[in-house]
């Protein structure tokens, strides 16, 4: 057998997602038949396909592609065989390229079996011209793609194709996303054990030595994909990135966040992250994880002392502490070189210069002593005298509450009525277009106003459905605080499940006498047992 004999004749097959609703034509099976025929018919052998499917023909980083491609460069490739020169690829540059200048290189004959082009009889006059089209059809294909994902994405349908961990999709409905059994309490304690104040190296740490299966070896386990840092070598490896990226993450509340991410085009794969006003997010889409306090407070940790200890543990006032004089975070000063009774908090806007506020000077110990004292009593009082408690905490700002209800209750009304009022004059001017009394332009000029004026109200009304709705609460938390204050008696320390329990905010003002050793800072406890709306009353 000759030399050229024993190079081998690439069968080159793709099929990409969009190429799958043009029918059987285009399908694997059918490339395969016309590919195996044309050689068979002009003695063409040593024949192996190479077939990537599922794959654009914009993006040239394909597995059976690459690995053609590497044979062709070792001299090993006699001919490369298509259907059409769209098989081999739809960037006009790139395949022109291939065709062009690297096959010739390699002395590698090209052919596309439906496009007539066969390189041993020559340079083709319409190969480039139907580059040039199949380009223009991949930009056209994804310009509809992206269209259909922004409408989609605009109604508050999901558009990622990745399943969060702890997450998989409804059997009945792929659409809709359930917690996932196996992993989905691992979520949990991930945000239960944050919010507890362990920091991400030490929650990693006890998942790897529990023998937890990490997120990228768990999906490939169970789905065969390979996702992010995959290492068989060491499947309970837990990334501190990946534990970040999920603590931050609103799937795990029920909500649907989309266009987080975008790319420029349909030949740059590479996502860039989007601005945050044009992120849509839609909040109650699917089933919780996570209840939404218990995440609301660990993006409080995110934004207060991020830094742990050297216990590996974080600053448990994180997400708690602020100056009662400039409304800035407190933050923890720990001591490196004297003893930890020396930590100690100041005020960010005094220490960035941020505002013109004083240092607020406080201890950590005395600061746990504090709150302390004044939770024990709180809770005590709560546990040994529940009605009198109720009495008290229902009673601090009714007046004001209901005052506020009532006032809200009546914005509602009106705003309501006033949207209904805008939807009747849109429909009516719509009207007035189609049979001609006004033009498209004036009717395109009147409507974005009052569609304008509309999306303001409808901010507005959720602002006051929020706000009513927290009024609504006030007694289940109440009651709530109650029914903890009887499971936790025994208080030896302050820890960060304590302020989760029942502490919303802590304010600390300046000393009366600046720079005194005997009088203390002012201290101001906010309750959980006080709505977010009536915490200041």
């Amino acid at each position: 057998m000759s030399n050229s004999n024993r190079k081998i004749t690439a069968l080159y097959c793709r099929l990409s997602q969009e190429d799958m609703r043009d029918g059987e034509s285009v399908s694997i099976e059918n490339q395969k038949l016309i590919l195996q025929k044309y050689a068979d018919d002009h003695g063409l052998l040593n024949c192996k396909f190479y077939v990537d499917d599922g794959y654009s023909g914009a993006n040239f980083n394909r597995p059976a592609f690459k690995e053609m491609m590497i044979e062709v460069e070792s001299g090993n490739v006699s001919a490369v065989i298509v259907k059409d020169q769209s098989r081999l690829g739809r960037e006009y540059l790139q395949t022109g390229m291939l065709m062009e200048v690297t096959f010739p290189q390699y002395d590698v004959r090209f052919i596309a079996v439906n496009d007539g082009v066969d390189s041993a009889d020559g340079t083709n006059d319409y190969a480039g011209i139907r580059n040039y089209f199949n380009d223009l059809f991949a930009r056209d294909t994804s310009k509809k793609i992206r269209a259909v994902q922004r409408a989609k994405g605009e109604h508050g349908e999901r558009i990622g194709s990745v399943i969060a961990y702890g997450y998989m999709k409804n059997p009945d409905d792929p659409k809709q996303l359930l917690p996932d059994p196996e992993t989905a309490p691992i979520v949990k304690r991930i945000f239960e054990m944050y919010a507890d104040g362990i920091g991400i190296m030490k929650i990693c740490d006890k998942l790897c030595a529990e023998k937890v299966l990490s997120p990228s070896i768990y999906a490939f386990r169970k789905t065969g994909r390979r996702t992010g840092r995959l290492n068989p070598d060491k499947p309970y490896h837990w990334d501190q990135k990946s534990v970040r990226l999920m603590l931050s993450n609103r799937v795990y509340c029920g909500d649907t966040v989309n266009f987080k991410t975008y790319t420029k085009s349909n030949k740059l794969k590479k996502r860039i992250k989007n601005d945050e006003e044009n992120v849509l997010i839609f909040e109650n889409t699917h089933e919780p994880i996570v209840d939404r306090k218990t995440f609301d407070l660990v993006q409080k940790h995110f934004d207060g002392r991020k830094r742990p200890d050297r216990q590996g543990e974080m600053d448990k006032y994180a997400g708690y502490l602020y100056c009662g004089d400039c409304g800035k975070r407190l933050y923890l000063q720990r001591a490196k070189t004297k003893a930890v009774e020396k930590n100690s908090f100041i005020c960010g806007g005094y220490q960035k210069r941020t505002t013109d506020c004083t240092c607020h000077h406080i201890r950590e110990q005395v600061l746990d002593q504090i709150v302390l004292e004044n939770l024990k009593a709180a809770t005590a009082f709560a546990r040994d005298n529940p009605e009198e408690f109720y009495a008290m905490a229902a009673k601090n700002g009714e007046v004001e509450a209901k005052k506020l209800c009532k006032n809200a209750e009546r914005e509602k009304e009106q705003i309501t009525a006033r949207i209904d009022q805008l939807d009747n004059i849109i429909r009516c001017l719509y009207e007035d277009r189609v049979t001609g009394r006004i033009t498209p332009e004036r009717y395109d000029s009147l409507a974005s106003t009052y569609e304008e004026e509309q999306s303001h109200l409808r901010f507005e009304l959720e602002s006051i459905l929020h706000k009513i709705s927290e009024m609504d609460l006030r007694e289940q938390y109440i009651q709530k605080f109650i029914a903890k204050a009887k499971e936790y008696i025994e208080m030896p320390k302050l820890t960060p499940e304590l302020l989760r329990t029942f502490i919303r905010r802590i304010e600390v003002y300046e000393k009366t006498e600046k720079y005194s050793r005997t009088c203390g800072n002012t201290i101001v406890i906010h309750y959980t047992f006080e709505t977010e709306s009536l915490k200041h009353i």
